[in-house]
């Protein structure tokens, strides 16, 4: 290489280091939407993957790029003020970062201050998308009221406007305030697929949403798939986009005096410095993100993220009906999936009869297949339903911080239309009453596959009282709430109804009761107080009826005036024990064992809450025969005479769920 041209070629080399060092993209949030794509084959897999690299390739000159192959749609979009180095290092990390945090969905969103990249299995180019949506502003400082937001409406509606008629679909603008030196910033930008018409729709609607989340704060921003709008008290944006140092365009051809030399000698630096850039930009790339996790872990955030993935009527309200998050909140590190209305109608034949597994207090379950294969059990919350979006909002969050091989995995929700929904993982057998009760099912529930449901659930109800971070109060525990696997393992559904206790709380009151009478302990359905012994109570009951085979809601009988419960009290305290145990397993179950968890059973139900034992010595007991077990009080008596009125009385109860 002529030394002529050394000089020159280090210094765009070095000049684009520091360039890119500066220019590392800021990590938003990102989602992976599902549906979970675990069954994957190789080939999808492997088209994903050379699609990603595909655009990323291509955003070293453009800033805007959509492609397909062979069924997944992508599409990038740079912030229309960047160049096109921060444009492809963005991109870049949207790219990697995808690959590592959504390997088996296949759909994906991430947004960059610089950048938004989007991949998906359903066609959404040109289509108007503004879910999920993601709102970010700065928690702690607000605007003074002297400062009022009547320019800053203007200054946002004059970007809307305009935007939507740009080529590139972006806007920027400032504004002075008062009299003095300060100034606002706005941006707007619509993804470059749509067209006028969606691009200002999709903008009038952020517009519109800024008057119930953002006038007012210091620095906020609306993010959805199809366009955003950022608003800021200083100047976030580039006027210019030249890489610092690059020269003029050559447009003539080879230069007079005809130095070929001079041509090759450049086209040979252009060529190691675009492989050197690519290696920096990867590196630093890997670098930044490094940084970001360290910086996010140690230090948190200021900027409050709040995201909607709903839409519809009845989720107008945001602060009532969206899911706040923090970046640096650890609760929300797991898998929970935002399920798309259509998709979760397609997967349950739009919620048809043949799919419907059952009917709950608050509404119906469906089982749905996804495309991999994967069944989901949906839980369709009626509209008529008592469960309320606080219900639906307690089971979501419950359930997602819980971990417990016998409790149900939640995998996903789904806020949409007038649509609550919950997707869980799909339990083969449904519940056990479809078992317990049913004259043919049940002779398949033999003595090994009851003991193993009842000290299942025991542990799963330990692990709620004890083990998790939070105590937990089920409140609704009876048959249909516990599910079976494939291979009978019993899993607590149903956490619409469940509340949480802190620090060294041990009982709380509620004016309105719910759960289910027959279950339900006598101080909870008559004055409203519930504690773990609430919980001991109902598993009681379900122990009684896993033995015996009987409902205890409906349960009595007219010539003796008996519950299942003082039923059952009143044949062991006779030493008559052995008339409770259930035809089907009499004959092939060690009886002493049985007659002791009777026992066992009735301690659980005793009227006074003191008396009962806790889950843990609950199952001490049904493990070793070496424990004595304290002799049960006198026959429950509060509970015969509720369930007594129940039964001759049913419409004169307290609200509930019945």
């Amino acid at each position: 290489m002529n030394s002529l041209y050394k000089p020159i070629y280090l210094i765009t080399i070095f000049e684009l280091i520091s360039y890119i060092a500066c220019q590392s993209p800021t990590y938003n949030y990102h989602f992976c939407l599902g549906p979970g794509n675990d069954t994957a084959t190789a080939s999808y897999k492997s088209d994903l993957t050379l699609l990603l690299d595909y655009m990323s390739s291509n955003a070293s000159d453009k800033c805007f790029y959509n492609d397909s192959l062979n069924g997944i749609y992508s599409l990038f979009l740079c912030r229309g003020d960047v160049s096109s180095d921060v444009c492809r290092v963005c991109v870049s990390n949207a790219t990697q970062t995808l690959t590592q945090t959504c390997p088996s969905d296949k759909r994906a969103i991430i947004w960059y201050d610089q950048c938004l990249f989007r991949y998906s299995n359903i066609n959404f180019l040109g289509q108007l998308r503004l879910y999920p949506r993601l709102f970010m502003w700065n928690a702690l400082n607000n605007t003074s009221p002297e400062e009022g937001d009547i320019g800053t409406r203007g200054l946002l509606y004059s970007l809307v406007s305009q935007a939507p008629y740009k080529e590139n679909m972006f806007q920027t603008n400032e504004m002075v305030v008062g009299n003095g030196p300060g100034r606002r910033y706005g941006l707007v930008q619509c993804s470059r697929d749509l067209d006028v018409g969606g691009c200002s729709t999709c903008l009038r609607e952020l517009l519109n949403q800024t008057e119930d989340c953002c006038i007012g704060r210091k620095g906020w921003r609306i993010l959805t798939p199809s366009c955003c709008i950022r608003y800021e008290m200083y100047s976030f944006y580039e006027q210019t986009s030249n890489l610092p140092g690059s020269a003029p365009k050559n447009e003539g051809g080879v230069a007079k005096g005809g130095k070929s030399t001079r041509k090759n000698t450049i086209i040979i630096a252009s060529s190691l410095a675009g492989f050197l850039a690519t290696v920096l930009v990867a590196g630093f790339s890997y670098y930044s993100s490094l940084v970001r996790k360290r910086r996010q872990k140690v230090e948190g955030t200021s900027q409050e993220i709040l995201i909607r993935s709903s839409q519809g009527s009845k989720a107008a309200q945001l602060t009532e009906e969206s899911i706040h998050l923090h970046l640096s909140d650890e609760d929300h590190s797991g898998d929970l999936h935002h399920f798309n209305l259509a998709t979760i109608q397609a997967a349950t034949n739009n919620f048809s009869r043949g799919n419907k597994l059952g009917e709950g207090g608050f509404g119906p379950v469906y089982k749905g297949e996804m495309p991999i294969g994967k069944e989901i059990a949906v839980k369709r919350l009626s509209i008529n339903s008592k469960q309320g979006l606080e219900e639906f909002k307690n089971e979501v969050k419950l359930i997602f911080k819980l971990q417990h091989k016998n409790l149900v995995r939640l995998l996903g929700y789904c806020l949409e239309e007038d649509e609550k929904l919950l997707v869980y993982e799909y339990m083969a057998n449904t519940s056990l009453d479809a078992f317990l009760f049913d004259s043919e099912k049940c002779k398949v529930l033999d003595w090994e596959k009851r003991s193993n449901i009842i000290t299942g659930t025991a542990r799963g109800l330990q692990y709620l009282h004890e083990d998790s971070r939070l105590k937990i109060i089920h409140r609704d525990l009876k048959a249909n709430n516990v599910l079976l696997d494939d291979d009978m393992n019993p899993k607590i559904s149903d956490f619409g109804t469940a509340r949480t206790f802190g620090g060294n709380q041990m009982e709380a009151n509620t004016e309105r009761v719910v759960g289910t009478f027959g279950y339900m302990a006598p101080e909870y359905a008559l004055e409203g107080l519930f504690s773990t012994k609430s919980d001991v109570y109902s598993f009681g009951v379900l122990m009684l009826e896993i033995l015996s085979g009987k409902k205890s809601r409906g349960f009595y009988q007219q010539d003796c005036g008996q519950s299942l419960l003082t039923y059952a009290w009143l044949l062991w305290s006779e030493g008559k024990g052995q008339e409770l145990i259930d035809p089907n397993i009499a004959g092939n179950c060690p009886i002493h064992e049985v007659l002791r968890w009777i026992h066992i059973a009735l301690l659980c139900v005793q009227d006074d809450p003191a008396l009962r034992p806790t889950m843990s010595s609950a199952i001490l007991m049904l493990g070793s025969k070496s424990v004595n077990l304290p002799q049960p009080s006198t026959s429950p008596y509060s509970a015969a005479r509720f369930l007594h009125m129940i039964n001759l009385h049913p419409l004169n109860l307290p609200t509930s769920e019945i």
